[in-house]
């Protein structure tokens, strides 16, 4: 399980990658007639910049409140209201709130990049810093609350993973934000929200390699959903499609994983059970004629299961197979039996 530590680490060691890179362009090599050629530091004259890097370079050396202090200042100038790097400047005020544990605070900056600088090369970034954050808070990370971690805020990752797929569409970010959050639905046995996001991604990525997880756990999500023959029976006759579907993409992974033909017959046997208890419900109820209707649609399409055997006896029962060529069927009418 990813910790907040980890990914304070992570983006720390991001930051510092990025302040390596600034400090090489900052450097020059210089030709001595005795020492040969040296580096030697070239100061920015902008301000601005030399602001933005030194608080950079705090971060990078896990020093984010100096940063932060800094930044701080540095947004609230007015002579750099207008500065071509004020998108940079909330970004990093974002890490180093981020890195001093404070990442429900960072959101506000982040969103503000987001929002006011989308075509500013620090939006991507910002965005990578949201899912991270999302991914914590999914992951069981609490927000603080007056300074004690305390409320759990799932909510508020799960949000931030969808605006990620909503932002960037197609994109790696977005497809690894749209399977990490079908896997938590799934872990936390919110098995129709987890199964209406397997089916998005397997839609908007379907050459992705989290296809065939995302496939096999579609099936899982659709047949854990299933609570008995008293219930609606529609999810397994999609489930009985996924599964060959699953088969026929991924024969060994099927085989191994006992999705096979063996699992079809079970489903075809509950979905046939529960056609076989909506029928009895009619009769009960005294509903002849609806009863007949479902009974004949269950012998139609589940030859051969032991339901299907029940319920050609209970037509045969109730003398309705004299002669059926002269049956109508009439669909019932009013909504699905209730146990």
């Amino acid at each position: 399980m990813t910790t907040h530590k980890t990914t304070r680490a992570l983006v720390t060691a991001v930051i510092a990658a990025a302040t390596i890179q600034t400090h090489a362009q900052s450097e020059r090599a210089t030709l001595d007639p005795t020492q040969g050629w040296m580096q030697e530091s070239v100061v920015s004259e902008d301000p601005a910049r030399t602001a933005l890097d030194v608080a950079r370079a705090h971060i990078a050396n896990d020093q984010p409140s100096k940063a932060k202090s800094i930044l701080n200042d540095w947004l609230d100038n007015d002579d750099f209201a207008e500065s071509p790097y004020r998108p940079e400047a909330l970004r990093l005020r974002g890490d180093a709130k981020f890195a001093m544990g404070r990442e429900f605070k960072a959101l506000y900056d982040y969103e503000e990049v987001i929002r006011t600088y989308p075509e500013s090369s620090e939006f991507v970034t910002a965005i990578e810093r949201e899912v991270e954050i999302g991914k914590l808070y999914l992951a069981g990370l609490r927000k603080r609350m007056l300074g004690i971690r305390i409320t759990y805020v799932a909510h508020i990752g799960e949000t931030l993973l969808l605006r990620a797929q909503e932002r960037m569409p197609g994109s790696l970010l977005a497809e690894s934000a749209a399977i990490d959050l079908a896997d938590h639905y799934f872990d936390k046995r919110q098995l129709e929200l987890a199964a209406e996001m397997y089916d998005i991604f397997l839609k908007s990525y379907p050459n992705s390699p989290h296809r065939m997880h995302a496939m096999q756990r579609h099936v899982y999500s659709n047949i854990a959903r299933f609570k008995g023959p008293k219930y609606d029976g529609s999810i397994l006759l999609d489930s009985r499609l996924l599964i060959e579907r699953f088969a026929r993409d991924y024969p060994a992974e099927a085989e191994r994983a006992g999705l096979t033909n063996a699992l079809v017959v079970r489903l075809e046997e509950s979905a046939a059970a529960q056609q076989l208890e909506a029928a009895q419900w009619y009769l009960r109820v005294g509903d002849g004629p609806a009863g007949r209707f479902v009974l004949n649609r269950l012998v139609r399409d589940h030859t051969g299961t032991v339901a299907a055997t029940e319920g050609l006896q209970l037509l045969q029962e109730n003398g309705w197979l004299e002669d059926e060529s002269r049956t109508i069927e009439v669909e019932p009418i009013g909504p699905e039996p209730t146990p």
